[in-house]
Order: C-alpha cells, then sequence, then structure tokens
C-alpha cells in the first residue's frame, strides 16, 4: 500500500508559523479518521490532532489554541496549521490515516522551532 506523504516541514523561529500538508493514499475507501502525531528521539509518539470523517476534531492539550487541524475530502489531504510554535513543538511530524483496512504511516518532516 501507498504511504501517505507528508510536506511542509521546516525550521522557524518561536513564535513563528508553519503548515503542513499530507496527502493520503488514493483508492482508499471508509477513511475514519486521519491525524497528526509526533515524536522526539527516546519518546513514545503523541497523538496531536485529529480529526474524522465528518469533521470533528480533537488536539493534545499542549497545542490547543495553536494548532488547527483541517481536510479536504476530495483531496484526501489533511493539513495542520501551527501558530505561535515553542521550541517544544520540536519533532519528527507523521500523518496517520485510520481506514477500513487498518492504519498507515506517513515517514514523518521535520519541525524545528528555534528559541
Amino acid at each position: 500500500q501507498v504511504q501517505p506523504v507528508e510536506s511542509g516541514g521546516g525550521l522557524v523561529q518561536a513564535g513563528g508559523s508553519l503548515r503542513l500538508s499530507c496527502v493520503g493514499p488514493g483508492r482508499l475507501f471508509s477513511i475514519r479518521a486521519m491525524a497528526w502525531y509526533r515524536q522526539n528521539p527516546g519518546k513514545q509518539r503523541e497523538l496531536v490532532a485529529r480529526i474524522t470523517s465528518g469533521g470533528s476534531t480533537n488536539y493534545a492539550d499542549s497545542v490547543k489554541g495553536r494548532f488547527t487541524i483541517s481536510r479536504d475530502n476530495a483531496k484526501n489531504t489533511v493539513y495542520l496549521q501551527m501558530n505561535s510554535l515553542k521550541p517544544e513543538d520540536t519533532a519528527v511530524y507523521y500523518c496517520n490515516v485510520d481506514w477500513a483496512g487498518g492504519s498507515l504511516w506517513g515517514r514523518g518532516t521535520q519541525v524545528t522551532v528555534s528559541s
């Protein structure tokens, strides 16, 4: 199966913004939700934000009010708008697609926030 493909990571100063994009594989049916996770070396992967096919969203407490997840169902694409970035947001960000056949992960995109 083809992986989701993330883009939009990079280096930004604290207080800045980035927008991540993830294109889900084509020909998937019954996508239940798409989500963003992040991980740092030696730490567990943590959920950042999730959006269901119906548009319901949930966020990690640490990003509420700063990050916004959105989705274009027609394009199988999910976005993560990240504002007021902090050094502790530095991580590899992974896209996840939850569909009827299971769960798919992208390879990740690095986000680095300098102080």
